[in-house]
């Protein structure tokens, strides 16, 4: 006689088989389809550049650009007021995705989104790279309509003209657009002297006296044969950014000291390794001190919406002494490295310990180790050590986990990870990447737990949700532990990579999916553990 009960469970199912409600993921095992909202902020946050290790680029920025259709078509106007909130909140490592998806709200069937996503523009696109790169997206997506037209021409209307002037020798050209080309779309009309005079000198390069000083002194600084002592003279005197200055000038030391002196703090770490391969920065000196200080001033970091993941991208290269591209090498300065690492948990929202008992638990399996997390150099699986940090600086009981190969390099495990507040970031993330990776069992945490007796309130896990390994799913893993040990365990499924899957139940009020590296996520993440 054949006992059914064994081929079909709803309590116990291999992860390469479906549970109600799941759906095959593109690594052959099953999981919880996302709505379209999560999978919007999950784009809006994370992006798709870079693709994932089972999902290339095109792939999956198609498939993200869909879930945005559908929100634009569902409610339009609530899907703007998403964007418009992740990019004004900086709660996203970079810009483009929420440019990407302003530019098809641009162009809905619904006027009334439209309209929304116009008059959002500024509030999106607030440089002018920004808005080149919005430009590019409006030529890949709809035409120059119009309210278009318009909705660029009062970017131009509508800010200062000292704002503008700076935006125009800062931002000159970008991604095949440049000011004129915009400006010649646009066709905005003015009746101050001195927006006429910057337009026309972006047009046709015209040097009028009503222009604003700062491009008179862009073009003094442009003149061949001027040394970097008058060079750094016409950055102190009137606030040249270093995008402004011929590239020779760039090597001076005197240029780069009075291009410190008023850099705005993210320009500032973008910059660290040249500065100090320029002998700006060195232990003990004055321009060392001004970096340390602004790294640590937490009201400055947050006003210059600084992503977390920015200064984790800019202590990895820092650290290593070299840059990505190029031959650019310098002797990195202990008390920048040990500021950034402290300036990454500043950067995250102000989070209240909640008191409870956390198993942390890292997804550095293989899969992890491929594609980048927001088009940074970034693997999720340095991601995944990354936020695991951020909470444990926070919390005061928890246990960090990694899934990895088991002995001999055969099934799954769970390896205990030696990690802390007091563990610098590039050591953790350095940590993960020496461990015998198999495949991702979620399971693990929980089934680690209950066979050691472990009382927890919670199982945060790291991952993007390509598991397929395991002799039962997650969530059946995570009611078993409920039911023995009698805790009303919680589940949190950090996401880190923008695919449609989640290994957590939607039906479920006890389990929680958010987005990985949103500067939002572990207050949010502590609310729901509350």
């Amino acid at each position: 006689m054949v006992d059914y009960a064994k081929l079909f469970s709803l309590r116990r199912t291999p992860q390469s088989e479906s549970i109600p409600g799941t759906v095959p993921n593109t690594a052959g095992g099953h999981a919880f389809p996302v709505d379209d909202w999560t999978q919007l902020d999950r784009f809006l946050v994370l992006g798709s550049e870079g693709g994932s290790y089972y999902a290339g680029e095109r792939a999956l920025t198609r498939e993200n650009a869909g879930a945005v259709l559908r929100c634009l078509a569902a409610d339009g106007v609530r899907a703007v007021e998403a964007i418009v909130a992740v990019s004004e909140g900086g709660r996203a490592p970079k810009q483009d995705p929420a440019i990407f998806a302003l530019a098809l709200a641009a162009g809905a069937a619904d006027l009334a989104v439209r309209r929304a996503a116009l008059a959002a523009l500024p509030r999106v696109c607030r440089t002018g790279t920004h808005l080149f790169r919005f430009a590019g997206a409006v030529d890949a997506t709809r035409g120059w309509g119009r309210g278009l037209r318009r909705a660029v021409g009062r970017w131009y209307g509508e800010r200062s003209v000292e704002a503008l002037a700076y935006q125009a020798v800062k931002y000159r050209a970008r991604y095949g657009w440049t000011h004129r080309d915009l400006l010649r779309l646009a066709h905005p009309e003015t009746g101050e002297a001195e927006r006429a005079a910057l337009f026309d000198w972006i047009c046709r390069g015209t040097l009028g006296e009503a222009l604003p000083p700062l491009v008179h002194a862009f073009a003094a600084v442009q003149r061949e044969g001027v040394n970097g002592a008058t060079a750094a003279a016409l950055v102190r005197s009137h606030g040249l950014p270093w995008e402004a200055l011929p590239t020779e000038l760039l090597a001076s030391r005197a240029v780069n000291e009075a291009l410190l002196d008023g850099m705005p703090v993210g320009a500032m770490v973008r910059q660290l390794g040249r500065l100090t391969a320029a002998g700006v920065l060195a232990p003990f000196s004055a321009g060392t001190a001004r970096v340390v200080a602004a790294l640590s001033d937490r009201e400055r970091l947050l006003k210059a919406r600084l992503h977390p993941m920015a200064l984790l991208v800019a202590l990895k290269t820092y650290a290593s002494g070299r840059g990505e591209r190029g031959r650019l090498a310098w002797e990195p300065v202990g008390a920048i490295v040990e500021a950034l690492n402290a300036a990454f948990y500043t950067a995250f929202r102000a989070v209240e310990p909640t008191g409870r008992r956390l198993v942390l638990a890292l997804d550095v399996s293989g899969s992890m180790g491929s594609g980048s997390v927001a088009g940074s150099s970034l693997t999720p699986r340095e991601a995944a050590a990354a936020m695991a940090l951020v909470t444990a600086a926070t919390e005061e009981s928890w246990q960090v986990v990694g899934f990895t190969a088991g002995a001999r390099g055969r099934g799954t495990a769970l390896t205990p990870l030696p990690f802390g507040p007091s563990m610098r970031l590039d050591a953790a993330v350095a940590a993960t990447e020496g461990l015998p990776f198999g495949g991702t069992d979620c399971a693990l945490p929980m089934l680690w737990a209950l066979e050691r007796g472990i009382p927890a309130d919670a199982f945060v896990v790291y991952t993007d949700s390509e598991t397929w390994a395991g002799e039962v799913h997650p969530v059946q893993a995570l009611r078993t532990y409920r039911e023995r040990t009698g805790i009303a365990a919680k589940l949190v499924v950090v996401g880190l990579v923008s695919n449609g899957f989640s290994i957590a139940d939607p039906n479920d009020a006890g389990m929680l999916d958010v987005v990985g590296f949103d500067t939002a996520a572990p207050a949010l993440i502590a609310d729901f553990l509350r």
